[in-house]
């Protein structure tokens, strides 16, 4: 079957190129979700509800057509199918994260319709988690699960979904609440942790900058 002809806003624009690429709904959410390492289709379709099967499976493909993502079959026993992002696609992550940024001020109280999973918070949080020019893996805890993140030193920083995959300089924990508030700019990381309401526990380098701001 031939690829499905995409839309395109036909204007010589940079912004109106980039839309055409990841302008369709849920383009950027299954980033956000590629972004945290290879998923498997049921793994995408599980944490971002409210698609249906045949949008995601649409613009998975279209993601492949524009040269955002690929798909590879994992070795055995596993043998499974797994969605990645390719360079290109990485490099939308600091679009990703201008974009949480802009949107952290709706994040008021949450409304009972409102599905919530911890590495969702991994945006919003990479500046302060990745404020330390110390390198280190971080370990982020929520109510609602853990997230990763990898801190390179100089404001490179990365996340993935689930525990640590390796030692781990630093565990955080934090509850959704703190999360939203350090993301709406209404609580500094420093300030969370002097008043408890972040815990930050390691012996390393990056725990000790993150503990004393």
């Amino acid at each position: 079957m031939p690829p499905r002809q995409r839309r395109s806003y036909d204007q010589y624009c940079a912004a109106a190129r980039a839309l055409d690429a990841v302008g369709d709904r849920w383009t950027l959410l299954i980033v956000r979700e590629l972004l945290a390492g290879p998923r498997r289709y049921t793994d995408l379709h599980a944490d971002l509800p409210g698609v249906s099967t045949d949008v995601l499976a649409s613009r998975l493909k279209d993601m492949e057509q524009v040269g955002l993502a690929s798909r590879r079959r994992l070795a055995p026993p596993a043998s499974s199918y797994v969605y990645e992002l390719t360079d290109r696609g990485r490099e939308l992550l600091p679009v990703l994260r201008a974009l949480a940024a802009w949107g952290a001020p709706e994040l008021a109280e949450r409304r009972p319709t409102d599905a919530v999973r911890a590495h969702w918070f991994a945006l919003p949080l990479l500046g302060a988690l990745g404020s330390s020019s110390e390198e280190g893996l971080l370990e982020v805890r929520l109510d609602e699960g853990e997230f990763h993140v990898w801190v390179r030193g100089g404001g490179e920083v990365s996340y993935g979904d689930g525990p640590a995959p390796g030692e781990v300089d630093a565990w955080v924990t934090l509850d959704a609440g703190t999360a939203v508030a350090v993301s709406r700019g209404e609580l500094s990381f420093a300030e969370g942790v002097r008043g408890g309401r972040i815990v930050v526990v390691g012996e390393g380098a990056v725990a000790k900058v993150l503990r004393e701001g």
